[in-house]
């Protein structure tokens, strides 16, 4: 029986991973169907990060209450996976959908964040993954730190929890009163951008217009976020303004690294350690792999590469599917990518491109699996 292991990235605004892991098997089986497909569907950390963790390895998605980014209560969930990894989604509780045309960072919070994460830490996970995708916030993660017992204090010794139009009032941090069990929790944060803190490639500079900050309030939530790290390094002895990562979800990589001593990892990689990759693609004949674009930024590590580097590794060949491909790809070859194949069967703009992506998925995996067969590969 031939082994098949499909590790796709959603087609952001198109398809789901677990929809593209679905077309692929179904043509798969098609014309293998003694064939055994493993599916790892794959998320940036963003929203659907929980839903692809659970469907990729199981387990079980929990509700709660939590505060909102207007600190508002609102039904927030995370996952527990069967080895006790939580796996939280900051955009369930802090993300953009959330504020609808309200958007203004400078006034939200990542607090209802920090609750789903207390929860996860009182129920047992010994082990937690915080997804870093898609947030309405520029709090450099402060909120979820007041949420999980860090304390925050103004210049006359006042305690508050800061927003990202705030920051500039903390005068000192004791991280005293962090909730105890969260001490032995190995923390990662997901994230797939390495963008620093602070400056004219930090959190507010890069992120903030998207959420709703103009040029001024770009450059009050940087400074904010400067004086942030000036902080967190005079109280707890730790550099973030610079960290490869911190600027991610605005700040909130920065803050879990501060707060919680979080190790900041690309996303795939998070995910293939989580899956067990290596265990579970033991003895593959061919990985697909694929993502909405394949273009120099992919490099960086993104899902197709840094599935491809481990199957190098291992000897499998690993196929690209992707909804477009970019100038300048041919690197990603030395990465272990053995072939790549756009779905854009027609060479038409985006915008008529994804409504007919479902079918055009299909039609190349039918087209590649004929190809398979002829070549009595399998």
């Amino acid at each position: 029986m031939n082994k098949i292991v499909l590790v796709p990235d959603s087609f952001k605004g198109t398809m789901s991973s677990q929809e593209i892991c679905c077309i692929m098997k179904k043509e798969i089986l098609s014309f293998f169907p003694q064939a055994q497909v493993l599916s790892v569907p794959v998320a940036d950390g963003g929203e659907g990060s929980v839903d692809a963790f659970l469907a990729a390895v199981g387990g079980e998605k929990i509700t709660l209450p939590i505060r909102g980014p207007y600190f508002e209560p609102i039904k927030g969930f995370y996952g527990i996976l069967p080895d006790r990894t939580a796996v939280i989604e900051m955009a369930a509780a802090a993300g953009l959908p959330l504020v609808g045309k309200r958007k203004r960072p400078d006034q939200t919070t990542t607090y209802g964040v920090g609750q789903l994460i207390a929860h996860a830490v009182e129920s047992g996970c010994s082990r937690m993954i915080v997804g870093l995708g898609g947030s309405a916030t520029n709090d450099g993660g402060a909120g979820a730190a007041a949420a999980l017992g860090v304390l925050f204090q103004d210049e006359n010794k006042r305690p508050f929890i800061p927003v990202g139009g705030t920051l500039h009032r903390i005068s000192q941090i004791d991280v005293s009163g962090i909730l105890p069990a969260l001490r032995k929790i190995e923390m990662i944060a997901m994230c797939d951008i390495d963008n620093p803190l602070c400056g004219i490639h930090g959190a507010a500079a890069v992120f903030g217009p998207q959420k709703g900050a103009d040029p001024q309030m770009v450059q009050r939530l940087d400074s904010n976020l400067s004086h942030l790290a000036r902080v967190v390094k005079q109280s707890l002895g730790r550099e973030i303004a610079h960290l490869p990562g911190s600027g991610a979800a605005g700040g909130m990589g920065g803050g879990l690294a501060a707060f919680f001593g979080a190790q900041l990892q690309m996303g795939i990689d998070a995910v293939l350690d989580t899956v067990h990759f290596e265990e579970l693609a033991q003895g593959a004949d061919l990985i697909f792999s694929g993502e909405g674009k394949l273009d120099t930024q992919s490099l960086r590590g993104k899902v197709v590469i840094g599935t491809a580097r481990r199957a190098k590794k291992m000897g499998i060949p690993l196929i690209a599917v992707v909804g477009d491909v970019g100038d300048d790809i041919e690197k990603v070859y030395h990465e272990g990518v053995s072939a790549v194949f756009s779905i854009n069967r027609v060479a038409v703009p985006y915008e008529q491109a994804k409504m007919r992506a479902k079918n055009d998925l299909a039609k190349t995996m039918d087209n590649l699996m004929r190809l398979l067969q002829i070549s009595g590969s399998f």
